[in-house]
């Protein structure tokens, strides 16, 4: 799943996913409050036959409204959702930012690239990571 409010930085994930030959769907949530949606399956999520937990949540931070820090709070304060790993990627380097993301539960913090390059690099180094090389416990649907 994708928490991104900016459109143009979706279609660059979308496109870097692609070319680091990521096969699995991935879900836009372009809010906190749509992630949230999703996870518990209600707002436009509530009928949606094809719903599922991630397997790994991509966070922005800064988003109008709810915004990742919440997110991730909310997250990782849930028995059931925990365990999803969940990678913060914001153009934010801020020293608080990243202690409190840490402290609240986050599994990675990344600085999103600038290049289109860079940000390939860096989604294929979370692939192999992420569904080549950890081992994590089992999916929130399987328990």
């Amino acid at each position: 799943m994708l928490v991104e409010d900016n459109e143009d930085d979706y279609e660059a994930m979308q496109r870097s996913l692609k070319k680091s030959r990521v096969i699995n769907p991935v879900k836009w949530c372009r809010s906190g409050e749509e992630a949230l949606d999703h996870l518990y399956k209600r707002g436009k999520s509530a009928g949606d036959p094809d719903h599922r937990i991630p397997d790994l949540i991509l966070l922005d931070l800064n988003m109008p409204g709810i915004d990742g820090r919440y997110v991730l709070g909310i997250i990782k304060g849930d028995p059931t959702l925990r365990s999803i790993p969940v990678v913060v990627l914001t153009t934010s380097t801020d020293r608080k930012d990243i202690e409190k993301c840490y402290d609240i539960g986050a599994n990675s913090y990344i600085q999103k690239p600038v290049s289109f390059d860079g940000l390939t690099e860096a989604v294929s180094t979370m692939k192999d990571y992420w569904f080549n090389v950890a081992i994590l416990p089992p999916h929130p649907s399987e328990i």
